[in-house]
C-alpha cells in the first residue's frame, strides 16, 4: 500500500494507518474492523445531522507568497496570499463546501480543528483522506455541527507552523448577544522567511533533540530562565519548560507590534473578541491594558460568564472574552508564557492619543488568572451524565533527549489505536511523565473535563500540566478514524500523535 492510500472493503475502509510521520507501517491486526472514513456508518451520521438549508461556498488557494508582518516581508506559504487567510464564517446546520486549491510544491490537506465534522473531511493524509498533490484540488464537503470559535490549518508534516491558518466562525442562531462588536484575534509565532524554516528546525530536533535547534536555541539553551526575561518569569502554571522554539517574532492577525492591528471603537461599547492560538509551539498568555474580561466560551462551548484579568491559551485552544471598552488607547497583549521572545500586540482605540509602545506589558498580565477549575459549562453545554463504557489511558512521554514523544510508550509509526464503539461513553485518562505541557487534541469530538478536578466544561484542546493528570469524557457519536495529539507542531511530527479508532 502506498502511503497516501485510502480503500474501501465492503463498505469498511481498510485504512493505511499512516500520517505526516515518516516510516508509517500498516498494522497487522485482522481482528479489527475498522469504521473507515467512508464507511455508511459514517454517512449516516452525516444524514442525520441538522441542517439549515444553506449552502456556503469558498475556495481556498495554498500557495507560495510574500507577505508583508507589518514592516517586515517574508517569503512563506499562505491561503490565498494572506497572513491570516480569509476568515470564513456560517451558521450552525450550513453545509460548507471549500474547494482547496494545491500550487504548494509538496502534498497539503486542511483540517477543519475543533469541528465534530464527517470523518472523510477531517483533513488527515492516510487516515481520513489522500493528501492533495501539488497542482490538484480537493473539494470538502460537509454540515457544519456546532457553533463556536474554531480555525483550520493544514495537517500534513510541519506545516502548521508556516503562514496557512484562518478563522471559522460558526454562528449561534440562538446568540443570547449582550456585545456590541465582535474581533476575531489569531495569535501565532513566527518564523518562516525570517529565521530557521520550521523544516529545518524539525530535522534539528530529529538529529539533536533538545540540545540543538539549528541555531534557532532550546528552551534550554535560553539562559537564566529564572531571570533576564524582560519581566517574564519561568514559574508559571504550565511549569518551568514551555517550548522549545525561540521565535524571532509573535502576532496578532499576521501584524508586528511595530505596525500593529489597531480596533477602533468607543467608550462603553462591547467587544465580543475570538481568541485563537494558531502557534507551532508557543502559549500565550493573554490581557487587554486597562480592562478585565468576561470569558463567556472556550474551545466553542459556552461557560457561566465569568470576571478575570488575564488567561493562558495553549496551542490549538480557543476562548470568547467580553470587554467593555474603556476611554483611551489600550495594548492588546499575547506574551508567549514562560519565554524570552517579545510579546505580540495589538492596539485598541476608543480616542485619539499616541498609540502603546511595542513592548509594553500591561498590569492585568499579572492580575487574576483564569484556570478550569474557575469554569462551569452552561446547561446546554453540559455532556449528559451517563455511565462509563470504556477506560482508555494515554501516557505522554519523551525518549531519547527529545527526539521522540511517545503516547503509551510508542511513537505514531508504532502505535496501538484505541478502540471504541459508537454510543459509547468513553473516559480517557491522559498521564504526562514529561517535563513540558502537552496541549492535547482529540479530532471530531468535544469532551468534558471530569475526574476530581474536572468541572465538565467542554473542550477539544486541553493543556496536561507536567507530571499530571487530566481525565475527560467524551460521547462516542461520530464514527470513524480519529487522530488525538499534542497540538506542539513539532511534538506531533516527533510521535506523539495516535487515533481514536471506531471498530465493528
Amino acid at each position: 500500500m502506498s502511503r497516501r492510500q485510502v480503500f474501501q472493503v465492503g463498505g469498511v475502509a481498510a485504512v493505511a494507518v499512516g500520517g505526516s510521520c515518516a516510516g508509517i507501517r500498516l498494522l497487522d491486526q485482522p481482528s479489527r474492523t475498522l469504521v473507515g472514513p467512508g464507511s455508511a456508518a459514517v454517512a449516516r451520521v452525516e444524514a442525520a445531522r441538522s441542517t439549515s438549508g444553506r449552502v456556503v461556498r469558498r475556495t481556498l488557494t495554498a500557495a507560495p507568497a510574500d507577505v508583508d508582518l507589518g514592516g517586515r516581508v517574508v517569503s512563506t506559504w499562505a491561503y490565498d496570499g494572506s497572513v491570516p487567510g480569509p476568515e470564513i464564517r456560517v451558521g450552525a446546520g450550513d453545509l460548507l463546501q471549500v474547494r482547496l486549491v494545491n500550487q504548494l510544491p509538496e502534498p497539503t490537506t486542511v483540517h477543519w480543528h475543533g469541528l465534530a465534522l464527517r470523518n472523510d473531511m477531517d483533513g488527515v493524509p492516510d487516515l481520513t483522506m489522500p493528501a492533495v498533490a501539488p497542482e490538484e484540488a480537493f473539494d470538502y464537503s460537509f454540515v457544519v455541527p456546532d457553533p463556536g470559535t474554531y480555525w483550520l490549518h493544514p495537517h500534513a508534516g510541519i506545516q502548521l507552523d508556516y503562514g496557512m491558518q484562518a478563522a471559522l466562525v460558526v454562528e449561534d442562531p440562538d446568540e443570547p448577544g449582550g456585545y456590541d462588536d465582535e474581533v476575531v484575534l489569531i495569535l501565532d509565532d513566527w518564523t518562516d522567511g525570517w529565521g530557521q524554516p520550521p523544516t529545518k528546525i524539525l530535522a534539528g530536533f530529529a538529529r539533536d533533540g533538545m540540545g540543538s535547534m539549528a541555531g534557532m536555541g532550546s528552551m534550554g539553551s535560553m539562559g537564566g530562565m529564572d531571570g533576564g526575561m524582560g519581566g517574564v518569569s519561568s514559574d508559571t502554571p504550565l511549569g518551568t519548560d514551555t517550548g522549545d522554539v525561540a521565535y524571532p517574532a509573535h502576532l496578532i492577525n499576521g501584524r508586528l507590534p511595530l505596525d500593529p492591528v489597531t480596533i477602533t471603537s468607543a467608550p462603553g461599547r462591547r467587544i465580543r473578541f475570538r481568541l485563537i492560538n494558531a502557534s507551532g509551539d508557543t502559549a500565550y498568555r493573554f490581557a487587554v491594558g486597562g480592562h478585565r474580561m468576561t470569558v463567556t466560551h472556550t474551545d466553542g462551548y459556552g461557560v457561566e460568564p465569568l470576571e478575570i484579568d488575564t488567561l493562558i491559551l495553549g496551542m490549538g485552544e480557543r476562548y470568547d472574552v467580553v470587554v467593555e471598552v474603556g476611554d483611551g488607547v489600550f495594548p492588546v497583549v499575547a506574551a508567549p508564557e514562560g519565554k524570552p521572545d517579545p510579546a505580540a500586540m495589538a492596539v485598541l482605540r476608543s480616542t485619539s492619543g499616541a498609540a502603546p509602545t511595542p513592548g509594553a506589558r500591561p498590569a492585568e498580565l499579572t492580575g487574576r488568572l483564569l484556570s478550569y477549575g474557575d469554569l462551569v459549562p452552561t446547561a446546554r453545554a453540559t455532556l449528559t451524565a451517563q455511565d462509563v463504557d470504556r477506560e482508555l489511558e494515554l501516557t505522554l512521554g519523551m525518549a531519547d533527549g527529545g527526539r521522540r514523544w511517545l503516547i503509551n510508550g510508542a511513537t505514531f509509526a508504532d502505535r496501538q489505536p484505541l478502540d471504541i464503539s459508537y454510543g459509547e461513553r468513553v473516559r480517557i485518562t491522559m498521564s504526562n511523565r514529561s517535563m513540558m505541557f502537552h496541549p492535547m487534541h482529540v479530532h471530531g469530538h468535544t469532551f468534558a473535563l471530569a475526574g476530581d478536578t474536572g468541572t465538565g466544561i467542554r473542550k477539544d484542546t486541553v493543556n496536561v500540566l507536567p507530571m499530571q493528570t487530566v481525565t475527560v469524557e467524551l460521547q462516542a457519536d461520530n464514527p470513524g478514524q480519529w487522530m488525538a495529539h499534542c497540538h506542539n507542531a513539532y511534538h506531533a511530527e516527533l510521535g506523539m500523535m495516535t487515533v481514536l479508532s471506531y471498530t465493528l
